[in-house]
């Protein structure tokens, strides 16, 4: 049996997905990057699932860390979601187009999205181009609630 190649493509992509800004610190460095793979895992405790390009450095920053947060964007921000999409060093670069503030736990929360949460990883799997992050909400901001970018909207496209 064969794999349908262009079926799998226009399948997996049909697979609802939010855009989030994932910000992770170490130390005096901070990056982020534009998520989309990513879904909540448990109520109780509170977990998150998220997958990580192994390439990127924020990557090797989780993996050392064992933190990141996540911030919801409204449905109006796919242009500050462009800027993190690109691999860039945060400092002095994408984090000039988004103010943010230092979360409970240190990690970056940006201003103006919907909110963020800080995560702590407790699992991942590592195989493919991507390694799944199951992580732990340990602190929760809401800015102001609305509609989240999701990916569908933008037109754009990551999967497949």
């Amino acid at each position: 049996m064969t794999l349908d190649l262009e079926a799998k493509k226009v399948l997996l992509r049909k697979i609802p997905h939010g855009i989030f800004i994932c910000t992770v610190r170490e130390g005096d460095e901070i990056n982020g990057f534009t998520a989309s793979w990513v879904t909540q895992g448990s109520f109780a405790p509170p977990l998150v699932v998220m997958a990580v390009r192994s390439e990127g450095s924020s990557h090797g920053i989780i993996q050392r860390t064992n933190q990141f947060s996540l911030n919801v964007l409204r449905a109006d921000q796919k242009e500050l979601a462009a800027v993190f999409f690109k691999p860039q060093k945060g400092l002095g670069g994408r984090f000039e187009a988004a103010p943010y503030n230092f979360g409970e736990n240190g990690l970056p929360l940006l201003e103006d999205a919907i909110g963020g949460i800080e995560c702590n990883v407790v699992g991942n799997v590592a195989n493919g181009d991507h390694t799944v992050f199951v992580a732990e909400v340990i602190s929760a901001k809401l800015n102001a609630d609305g509609d989240p970018l999701i990916l569908s909207d933008t037109g754009w496209s990551y999967g497949g």
